[in-house]
């Protein structure tokens, strides 16, 4: 009996028929374990990638341009957490999740701040999943975790202090098709609409009845279309802010004069620019004829704009906005061509009178209007034609442009003829101005 009991128990040693399902019982229990890592892995990155999502349209969004965080910043005086910026992140995150479920959230933490001119939104996230497989190992649970960080510039606070040029030489046709309908219909062949109030026949009022369109008439639409374009522009209802000011409403008032100040209220702005006309002479030769004084006008400016500040509501950026045919008419003892035994000056304006003024670091825009050649007008000829590189100006020469595009900050000179469309200049213009400070501050 003990003998047979040996016998089957060598044989059941030696027996090689059932290894492999031994064998495949003890590889099941790594092969499962790993088939239920890659399916708990691939669920928990699954849900994480809609969880990030969800903060990256929370953080983005809370910040944009429409947003109830950006639309705060732009009111606050200081910098700190916006607490309407967290309820919105918050509420953009819970939107963008809805629709997944398989796990539980244990915290999110929106944070919206304003510092300086920057918005910032971070948005962090974390998470746990139950798993299906991974418990076998001990593993019974997955941590999930995000974050997500956006900024968004805050557009910059300006104010714009427009010098217009309104002087007499502003009264020439706006167009060589303007200046020869002067031309054909004045016996003195003369292109200038001189707004003279002791003439009663006086070819201001005459270029009117001719339908003829003068430099100022473009201007002043131009600067009406202007506060259209700011309007359009801004982001907060009070964020560019406009002052005009011209040369004087006459000879015998000559000077810088304001004809609308400084204010966020673009429309009542755009309804002074509609007043911009012509300054008026009583006769000729009165103040022997010098309208234009640089020399004078810019200083006067210079102290109507205050200190420029970082571009916050408190603290706006300060442009000047300088608008002329760029010629001075002034008595000034240093002028580049004096008439002779006279101080009368007709010449260029002088860029150092807008060093002065860029140097306290407000920026200059200048559109020169530029100087038509009058080649039936003796006065022109002889004094102004030199400075545009004549015999018949103006030329890539013109020193006239050259100061003009010297008295500018970089980048912000335009030079245009009415042809080419003064609103449309000083509209694009402006538009540069204010990509300018955006990039300068």
């Amino acid at each position: 009996m003990r003998a047979a009991l040996s016998a089957l128990l060598r044989r059941f040693v030696h027996d090689r028929r059932g290894n492999i399902a031994v064998i495949f019982a003890l590889a099941c229990v790594p092969l499962i374990s790993a088939v239920g890592c890659a399916i708990d892995y691939s669920r928990a990155t699954m849900i994480r990638s809609k969880l990030q999502a969800a903060a990256d349209a929370a953080s983005v969004g809370s910040i944009a341009k429409a947003s109830p965080a950006f639309k705060a910043a732009g009111n606050m005086t200081a910098d700190g957490s916006i607490s309407v910026g967290v309820t919105d992140a918050t509420n953009i995150f819970n939107a963008n999740r809805a629709s997944q479920s398989g796990y539980t959230l244990t915290s999110l933490t929106p944070t919206v701040v304003k510092s300086s001119s920057t918005v910032t939104a971070t948005v962090s996230f974390t998470a746990t999943l139950n798993t299906m497989f991974l418990g076998v190992i001990g593993k019974s649970v997955l941590t999930l975790s995000g974050t997500s960080k956006a900024t968004a510039s805050m557009p910059l606070y300006i104010d714009f202090y427009l010098l217009l040029d309104n002087s007499p030489s502003m009264g020439v046709g706006a167009t060589p098709a303007d200046v020869q309908k002067m031309v054909n219909n004045t016996s003195d062949k003369c292109a200038f609409a001189c707004h003279d109030l002791k003439d009663k026949n006086n070819y201001y009022d005459l270029a009117k009845k001719l339908g003829v369109t003068t430099r100022i008439d473009v201007l002043r639409s131009a600067t009406e279309s202007l506060m259209d374009t700011a309007n359009a522009t801004e982001t907060y209802s009070n964020q560019f802010r406009m002052a005009i000011y011209d040369f004087g409403g006459s000879a015998s008032s000559l000077g810088l004069r304001s004809l609308f100040s400084l204010s966020a209220s673009l429309s009542s702005a755009k309804s002074a620019a509609g007043k911009i006309d012509l300054m008026s002479v009583n006769g000729q030769n009165e103040n022997h004829d010098q309208d234009t004084p640089f020399t004078a006008v810019f200083p006067a400016i210079n102290g109507e704009i205050s200190s420029p500040g970082s571009g916050t509501s408190a603290s706006p950026l300060k442009y000047l906005f300088f608008v002329s045919d760029g010629v001075a008419d002034e008595s000034n003892t240093g002028c580049l061509k004096p008439l002779s035994g006279s101080t009368r000056c007709q010449s260029p304006l002088n860029p150092a009178l807008c060093k002065t003024i860029k140097d306290r670091g407000v920026k200059v825009a200048v559109l020169y209007t530029t100087y038509l050649a009058l080649p039936t007008n003796p006065w022109y000829m002889k004094w102004i034609d030199p400075f545009n590189a004549g015999p018949y100006g103006p030329s890539p020469n013109s020193q006239i442009a050259q100061n003009m595009q010297s008295c500018a900050s970089p980048g912000l000179y335009f030079e245009v003829s009415p042809t080419q469309g003064i609103a449309d200049a000083m509209n694009a213009l402006f538009k540069k101005a204010v990509a300018d400070a955006r990039i300068s501050g």
